[in-house]
C-alpha cells in the first residue's frame, strides 16, 4: 500500500553554512545588508549643512578679522612712532624682546590672569544656579524670570562700568553708607585708591555683568539632558548631588566647555571696565589697556602692534588649553539613528 504521508520536506543539513552573500545584489539570505557607510555619510551630511549655516558669517569674519591681524603682526617687526613716520626701522622680533623682557608685562599678564580666572569661576557657579533655577520655574513665571535674569547682560558695559564706579565711589556712592556696617567698610573706604579693593569692584562688576551670559548657555545645555536619564536615578535611590555629579554634568560638559571658553575669551580681554575705573592705576592695568597705551597713548605703533599680537596668542592658548582640558568630542554628540 502506497503510504499516504506525505514525503518530508528536505532541511538545511549542519553543514550549511548558514547565510550568504548574494554577488552584487545587497542582500544576505533575502534581507537588505545595512550600508557600511551609512553612519559616516549622514555625519558628512551633517557637517556639510553646518558649514553652509555657519559658512557666511565665517567667511565675513574671517574677511573683517583676517587684515587687522595680520596688519598688527607686521608692525610689529617695526621700530615704529606715528610721530615720526620717516624714522621707521625694521628690527625683526625687537619688540617682542622688549615686551618679553619688561616686568610690566608680566605684571599685567598676572592681573588678567587673576581677573579671568576668578570672574569665570565665580560666573560658572552662579551661572549654573540661575540656570537650574530658570529651567524648574513654572511656565507662567519662566519668561518673565529668563527676560530678569538677562538684563544685567543687555546693559552696555561702559554703562555698567559707570554704574558701579559711582556707586563705589568715595564722593558719590552709596555702598559706603549702605554696608558701613560690615568690618574693613566706613565711609572714608576709598575703593579706587589701592588695588585689591579696586581689584574686587572690577571683578564684581563684570561677574554682574556676564553671569547671565553664562547662565543662557548652560540652560541650553540642561535642555539637552533628557529628562528619563534623572527619573533613572531617582529611582535607584540617588541623591541630588550625585544626579547632578553622575548624571546631569557629565552630559553637559560640552555646554560648558563652549560657556567656559566664550566667558574666558572675554574676560581675558577685559578693557572697559579697568579703563573707566581706575585707568590702570594701583596694579590693575591688564593686557588689553597695556596695548592701547602703546598704541593710542604714546603712539608706538609698532610696540603696540607686538603687545596685541602677544595678547592674540594667549587667546589661542587658552582655546588649545580648554579644548584639550574638557576633551569634548562634539562630532560624537551627534546622534546616530
Amino acid at each position: 500500500m502506497t503510504s499516504a504521508i506525505p514525503a518530508k520536506t528536505t532541511t538545511a543539513s549542519s553543514s550549511d553554512p548558514g547565510p550568504r552573500l548574494d554577488a552584487g545584489n545587497g542582500k544576505t539570505n533575502g534581507r537588505t545588508r545595512r550600508a557600511p557607510q551609512q553612519y559616516s555619510d549622514r555625519v558628512r551630511a551633517e557637517r556639510r549643512l553646518g558649514w553652509m549655516l555657519a559658512g557666511p558669517a565665517f567667511v565675513i569674519m574671517l574677511l573683517v578679522t583676517l587684515y587687522p591681524i595680520l596688519q598688527a603682526i607686521y608692525e610689529s617687526l617695526f621700530r615704529f612712532r606715528l610721530t615720526a613716520p620717516d624714522e621707521r626701522e625694521f628690527i625683526g622680533l625687537g619688540n617682542y624682546g622688549v615686551i618679553l623682557s619688561d616686568p610690566v608685562w608680566w605684571s599685567d599678564l598676572g592681573t588678567t590672569v587673576l581677573i579671568t580666572v576668578i570672574t569665570v569661576a565665580v560666573e560658572l557657579v552662579l551661572g549654573f544656579a540661575l540656570a537650574l533655577v530658570m529651567h524648574k520655574a513654572l511656565k507662567s513665571v519662566r519668561g518673565l524670570l529668563r527676560t530678569a535674569i538677562l538684563v544685567p547682560y543687555g546693559i552696555i558695559t561702559v554703562v555698567s562700568a559707570f554704574a558701579w564706579f559711582y556707586a563705589f565711589d568715595i564722593s558719590s556712592g552709596y555702598v559706603n553708607n549702605w554696608f558701613g556696617w560690615l568690618p574693613g567698610i566706613d565711609e572714608n573706604l576709598n575703593w579706587f585708591a589701592q588695588g585689591p579693593t579696586a581689584l574686587f569692584v572690577i571683578m564684581a562688576s563684570e561677574i554682574w555683568k556676564t553671569t547671565p551670559f553664562i547662565s543662557l548657555l548652560l540652560l541650553a545645555g540642561l535642555a539637552q539632558v533628557p529628562d528619563e536619564l534623572s527619573e533613572a536615578a531617582k529611582v535607584d535611590g540617588a541623591t541630588w548631588w550625585e544626579q547632578m555629579r553622575k548624571v546631569i554634568i557629565p552630559n553637559m560638559k560640552a555646554a560648558i566647555m563652549v560657556a567656559v571658553l566664550f566667558r574666558a575669551l572675554d574676560a581675558f580681554r577685559i578693557f572697559d571696565n579697568v579703563f573707566i575705573m581706575t585707568n590702570g592705576a594701583y596694579n590693575t592695568e591688564v593686557l588689553s589697556l597695556l596695548a592701547y597705551r602703546q598704541s593710542i597713548s604714546r603712539l608706538e605703533i609698532g610696540l603696540g602692534s607686538a603687545v596685541s599680537v602677544l595678547l592674540f596668542l594667549c587667546v589661542l592658548l587658552i582655546c588649545f588649553v580648554a579644548i584639550k582640558l574638557f576633551k569634548v568630542d562634539l562630532a560624537g554628540t551627534q546622534g546616530e539613528k
